[in-house]
């Protein structure tokens, strides 16, 4: 792309926060002269702002613009019509029967020009009008036969990855027509502060153990109502995720409603023991009393809608170890759902001064640590772990005979000297404790038991990360550089 190309490029409304790389991918992808129809697919999570980016890039491109909804195929095919006459300016609109002809109409927009078609909440049309992605397979396939010169640029969106992987899988694969997939992300953990308007890095990570970095979660459903500082978290606490008059107290729940009623029930029940500290599939069912089948059955359909990270542990490769992926349903289930039936009848500040340590220990203290896991792969300094982080996860150890297990927060392993895999590190994480060298001894003691179990430690270097800070000792110790202190300072602003 030429200069001049990239000069007549669209520019990023300044409305859209962020999101300068999803834009770059998006006008690239619509604004291509070259001929031939190109088809992208955009994904993620509800409520990232797919529809508000999708929506400026039409605007910008002057591209057609269609949000699917759930409705019957005849009713789609009306109001597609309806908006299809209104963009084309036509006197009245088409009166389409099959989805083939409308496909056929949408797609011929780029006989002339590059021209942007996006259908929105794809995945809504596709319920009753299953054979639709084989339709589109069909309306390409003839275009590359018989109108090599047509540059419609269609881009289909909505859902997790997954749900559109499974809607373009089998014989007539969307998906090998595919030249961009697109998945838009929740808010990096410092960007979400950034959008938030959030100085405090402290009072930043508790409103991420709250809302994450889902950026509709501070428009749409608390109307913008941020806390003022570290002293109104609580206040804030009150008044927006357990106040049954603002949309974000109802929201965790949405996000289990298309699960049938038997899995929405263990599904609930297995977010509990995970929320509660239960992290494998069989100490999740033994807290819940459930068969391990059918736990393994609900954490797959969570893992598949993107409610769950699987990660397998750091030392222990085939254990699985299972994470809530949204800050919001975590909350929800070792803090709100707890208190349900209370806090419909008491005031929330009661309520929330008894759920205030629950919060500290079961929904902040975990957030805190997966945070440091991120700053680890994604912000630390070049010679941080002297090796390029590539995965940063958690892990257990044997301690020696007669010993409780040695846990780690954060082991990283990476790239040193062109070797893959390296341990640079292993980590303890405290969120409401300050650090000092009782914490850096049992770090030694880990990467002791783990040279003694053959791996090489060569490299680690042990860190500690805290929400409160650092003793004295410890501060010497990193002087010496026997340690890596990393405090919420530095997990916002530091490398």
């Amino acid at each position: 792309m030429s200069p001049s190309d990239a000069a007549a490029r669209p520019a990023k409304p300044d409305r859209i926060f962020d999101r300068e790389a999803e834009w770059a991918d998006l006008v690239s992808f619509v604004c291509d002269p070259r001929p031939g129809a190109t088809l992208g697919l955009v994904s993620g999570q509800r409520r990232q702002g797919k529809t508000l980016l999708l929506e400026a890039v039409a605007g910008a491109s002057d591209g057609f613009y269609f949000d699917g909804h759930a409705a019957a195929e005849a009713e789609t095919l009306h109001r597609l019509a309806e908006r299809f006459g209104a963009y084309t300016r036509a006197a009245r609109p088409p009166r389409w029967q099959r989805w083939e002809d409308a496909v056929d109409a949408l797609l011929a927009l780029g006989d002339q020009r590059p021209a942007a078609v996006i259908i929105d909440n794809f995945p809504d049309l596709v319920g009753p009008s299953p054979t639709l992605p084989s339709v589109i397979h069909g309306a390409y396939r003839r275009l590359r036969q018989g109108r090599r010169h047509n540059r419609a640029r269609l881009i289909l969106s909505g859902g997790t990855p997954s749900l559109m992987r499974r809607l373009f899988s089998g014989p007539s694969s969307l998906h090998q027509l595919a030249s961009l997939e697109l998945q838009v992300q929740p808010f990096d953990f410092r960007k979400a502060a950034e959008f938030w308007g959030i100085r405090s890095p402290r009072l930043a990570v508790q409103v991420h153990a709250v809302v994450g970095g889902t950026p509709a979660y501070r428009g749409d459903l608390v109307c913008d109502d941020a806390p003022t500082g570290p002293q109104d978290f609580d206040a804030w606490v009150c008044r927006t995720v357990l106040n049954p008059r603002v949309p974000l107290y109802w929201e965790a729940r949405t996000l289990l409603e298309q699960e049938n009623h038997a899995d929405r029930a263990l599904a609930h029940s297995a977010l509990v023991a995970i929320a509660a500290g239960g992290s494998t599939p069989g100490a999740i069912a033994e807290r819940i009393g459930a068969q391990l089948t059918d736990v393994s059955h609900v954490l797959a359909v969570l893992r598949n809608r993107g409610l769950l990270h699987a990660e397998p542990d750091a030392f222990r490769p085939a254990l699985t170890r299972y994470r809530i992926a949204e800050p919001l349903l975590a909350f929800e289930h070792a803090v709100a759902w707890p208190h349900r039936a209370a806090m419909e009848q008491e005031d929330a500040t009661d309520v929330w001064r008894r759920a205030r340590a629950t919060f500290d220990s079961a929904v902040a203290a975990p957030r805190f640590a997966q945070l440091c896991r991120d700053w680890a792969t994604a912000h630390a300094g070049a010679d941080t772990f002297q090796g390029e982080p590539e995965t940063a996860v958690r892990g257990a150890v044997s301690g020696p005979t007669g010993h409780p297990r040695l846990d780690v927060d954060v082991a990283v392993r990476g790239v040193v000297e062109g070797r893959p895999g390296v341990l640079l590190s292993v980590g303890l994480t405290r969120w409401n404790e300050t650090m000092d060298t009782p914490h850096l001894e049992r770090l030694r003691q880990t990467l002791s038991a783990l040279g003694a179990s053959g791996v090489d430690v060569s490299e680690a270097v042990p860190a500690c990360y805290s929400g409160l800070g650092f003793g004295p000792e410890l501060r010497a110790a990193e002087a010496r550089g026997e340690v890596l202190l990393i405090d919420v300072d530095r997990l916002y602003h530091g490398e």
